[in-house]
């Protein structure tokens, strides 16, 4: 059976994965999905790298903005929706393009996930009081007595993962590493081509952190007040990676402690760089197409890319 194309742009934080997929819809008649696992909530903006009105002028954006806060959305969930909107640009005649670098929904639109059990909000709870408690690293440690694999592929501060990791073990008596490998992740759904921008390390890693001060000069610590006086303090995305970091930042001052931003700036950078680490480990293990930065300066070169993936509907 001849499977749909389906072009998707992945990569790690701020390596204009946004820019580059508009730029592609404007040349396409494209529509982007985002598979960003914080901008789908709302008034989660400035830490999330949200597209901005400029960008989501030039070309129709899809899943942004879904869901409360208080309203996790499930990886699987998200793959419904995004093969739905995939169906729906097609019947329009537009291209759909996902982009985003959330990889496990990802992951799940295209082959679907592992048949572990659904999410228990009782025993996640349990685990952030423990992490709260005991601190992550306690946590990872009690992985890594039930389900080795698991604890080795996760860092001890990916609560989240972590969390979910022990989870399936308590309620299903399975490691999740080995329901994983059952899965085996193997017969995509879609005929894929996943597309990544390559940029020099050093150019990166100004790019990183040129982001995160501008977003911090944007308001991002007042985002996080606000979204914490809203009582937002226990969601999800509040523990996405740079949001944590702003928020322990807010608690501080909230007691009197002064935080520089430039120190803060720092912080943020430190740990978004570990978690690109991490995302750059899943592009190796997935057939990537990388492409060069530089390709965003040069219309030309852009032209003639974008011509190549103008395939025909099956």
């Amino acid at each position: 059976m001849k499977k749909d194309p389906l072009l998707v742009i992945v990569g790690p934080t701020a390596t204009a994965k946004t820019s580059f997929a508009i730029r592609l819809a404007e040349r396409l008649q494209g529509e982007i999905i985002s598979a960003d696992s914080v901008q789908v909530y709302r008034d989660f903006n400035i830490g999330s790298g949200k597209p901005d009105a400029e960008e989501l002028s030039r070309a129709p954006h899809h899943l942004l903005d879904i869901r409360d806060a208080l309203e996790p959305l499930e990886a699987m969930a998200w793959a419904e929706l995004a093969r739905s909107k995939i169906e729906e640009i097609r019947e329009r005649g537009a291209v759909p393009i996902v982009c985003g670098g959330t990889f496990l929904w990802i992951r799940a639109l295209l082959y679907g996930l592992a048949d572990a059990p659904a999410g228990d909000e009782g025993i996640r709870s349990r685990h952030r009081e423990i992490a709260e408690d005991k601190g992550r690293a306690f946590l990872h440690e009690e992985l890594a007595k039930v389900d080795e694999k698991s604890a080795a592929r996760l860092h001890p501060n990916d609560l989240l993962r972590v969390s979910r990791a022990l989870e399936v073990f308590e309620l299903s008596g399975r490691t999740l590493s080995a329901i994983q490998e059952e899965h085996g992740f193997r017969d995509c759904r879609y005929d894929a081509r996943l597309i990544a921008l390559e940029w020099e390390r050093p150019v990166y890693e100004d790019r990183l952190r040129a982001r995160i001060v501008m977003m911090l000069r944007s308001g991002w610590k007042q985002e996080v007040e606000a979204l914490l006086q809203s009582g937002y303090g226990s969601a999800r995305a509040m523990d996405a990676v740079g949001y944590r970091q702003v928020r322990q930042a807010v608690e501080a001052e909230a007691q009197g402690v002064k935080v520089e931003e430039e120190t803060l700036a720092e912080d943020v950078t430190r740990v978004t760089r570990i978690f690109a680490r991490r995302q750059r480990t899943w592009l190796r293990d997935e057939k990537i197409e990388l492409k060069p930065s530089s390709i965003l300066d040069d219309e030309l070169e852009l032209d003639a890319f974008a011509r190549t993936l103008s395939l025909p509907s099956p």
